[in-house]
C-alpha cells in the first residue's frame, strides 16, 4: 500500500470537519492550525547529516505547513528516538534550541522512545499555529482563471542533495537549501488574505501542483520556462527542459505554491517585495482535471515521476 492508498483508507475515519477530508497539509480546529510531519534516516536525511541540521529540518518542514496556512506558530511537540549516542543526542538538542529560537517557537512537550539497536533514526514533530483572521487557505480552493504562483526558486535542495552525495561540486547556496530550509512564515501570513488556495512545496512542484488540482477539482497548467531557477542551480546545470523537469520534481523546496485572482497580482508582488522574497506567476487554473505542462509554448508529457511519494 502506498501513501495515497493509505490516506484514502484513513478518510473513512477522519470525518471530523477539522480534518478537512485529509485533503490538506494541516487540520483546522477552530482557529488552531495543527500539523505533524516525520523524518526518517535514509528517506528524508542522510545518515551522516549533522544532528543540528536534522533538528533544523524537522522543525522547518512543520513550520512550512503553518506558513502555507498563513498561521502564526504557537508551539511544537517533539517525538524523539534516542540514538544510543549521548553526544549525538546532545547535539540534536542544541540544534533544536537554535532553530526554535530562530523562529521564536516554544517547545511544549512530546515523547521519547529507544528503538532497537541499528534501527534508522526517526523523529516526529507536531506544530500548532493560530490561523489568520481571514482564515487558513486550503489547498482545495483554486478557481478556474486563477494565476498559479510560487515563492523563491525551485530545485536548489535537489541540487544540494546531489552535492552532498558527491555527484556535483559543492556550492553553499544549494547545500544550505537542502540542509536548512527556511519556512516562509511572514510571507505566508501576508499572502493568506489574498489567495484562494495555498500549500508548501515539499515533495516536488509537479506532484504538489497535481495534489492542489485534485483537491480543487480543476486543471492546473504550468509553464516550465517560467519556473524560477536560481543562479546557483544554473551555475552547475544548463537551462534546458531536463533541468527544469528535474528541479520541478526534486522536492524539499519548502517554498509556497498558491492560487489567486489575477486582480491580486500587484498586491501579491508588493507584499513579497516587502518581505524581500521573489514571487513568480508560473501558470493558471482551468476547467478540467490534472496537471498540464508546457515549455516555450510546446506541450510536454508528464514525467513518470512527478515528485517524491512514499
Amino acid at each position: 500500500m502506498n501513501e495515497a492508498d493509505f490516506i484514502a483508507r484513513l478518510r473513512g475515519i477522519a470525518t471530523d470537519p477539522a480534518a478537512r477530508g485529509l485533503a490538506d497539509d494541516t487540520a483546522l480546529l477552530g482557529d488552531l492550525v495543527l500539523t505533524h510531519d516525520m523524518i526518517v534516516e535514509g528517506v528524508h536525511f542522510l545518515p551522516d547529516d549533522t544532528p543540528q541540521d536534522i533538528a533544523w529540518k524537522l522543525v522547518a518542514v512543520n513550520l512550512s505547513d503553518l506558513a502555507a496556512k498563513g498561521a502564526a506558530p504557537l508551539g511544537v511537540l517533539l517525538g524523539y528516538s534516542l540514538s544510543g549516542d549521548a553526544a549525538w543526542d546532545a547535539a540534536f538538542v542544541a540544534g533544536l534550541d537554535d532553530v526554535l529560537r530562530r523562529f521564536d517557537v516554544p517547545l511544549l512537550g512530546g515523547d521519547t522512545v529507544r528503538p532497537p539497536a541499528g534501527a534508522p533514526r526517526s523523529f516526529g514533530l507536531t506544530a500548532i499555529g493560530r490561523a489568520p483572521a481571514t482564515g487558513a487557505p486550503a489547498r482545495g480552493g483554486v478557481r478556474p482563471g486563477d494565476q498559479i504562483w510560487v515563492t523563491g526558486t525551485i530545485g536548489n535542495a535537489g541540487v544540494g542533495l546531489a552535492m552532498r552525495l558527491g555527484e556535483i561540486e559543492p556550492g553553499a547556496t544549494c547545500m544550505a537549501a537542502y540542509s536548512r530550509p527556511l519556512p516562509q512564515l511572514a510571507l505566508g501570513a501576508a499572502l493568506a488574505p489574498h489567495v484562494h488556495a495555498m500549500m508548501d512545496i515539499s515533495d516536488g512542484l509537479l506532484i504538489d501542483a497535481e495534489r492542489m488540482a485534485a483537491a480543487s477539482d480543476c486543471q492546473i497548467a504550468l509553464m516550465l520556462e517560467a519556473v524560477p531557477l536560481s543562479a546557483a542551480l544554473l551555475a552547475v546545470r544548463p537551462d534546458v527542459l531536463d533541468t527544469r523537469l528535474a528541479a520541478a520534481t526534486a522536492g524539499d523546496d519548502y517554498q509556497l505554491l498558491f492560487a489567486a485572482d489575477p486582480a491580486q497580482a500587484e498586491a501579491i508582488r508588493s507584499l513579497a517585495a516587502t518581505e524581500g522574497i521573489a514571487v513568480t506567476a508560473i501558470g493558471h487554473a482551468a476547467v478540467g482535471a490534472g496537471l498540464r505542462l508546457t515549455h516555450r509554448a510546446q506541450r510536454v508529457a508528464l514525467p513518470e515521476r512527478l515528485g517524491f511519494a512514499h
